[in-house]
């Protein structure tokens, strides 16, 4: 993560707050990921839905 942030991050954050600020991108990554997939599955299950109403 330090090398994604680089020395900006340290002037702008500090060395003690650079801990505390990966693990909230990793939380909104995690989140994203997990919205992402959820919206996903609901479109792949809405087309599913729609292919076995064509087929009766």
């Amino acid at each position: 993560m330090l090398s994604t942030i680089g020395i900006p991050g340290l002037l702008l954050f500090g060395p003690s707050k650079l801990p505390q600020l990966g693990r909230a991108v990793g939380a909104t990554l995690h989140e994203f990921r997990s919205s992402a997939r959820h919206l996903t599955e609901e479109d792949e299950e809405k087309q599913d839905a729609g292919r076995r109403q064509e087929d009766h």
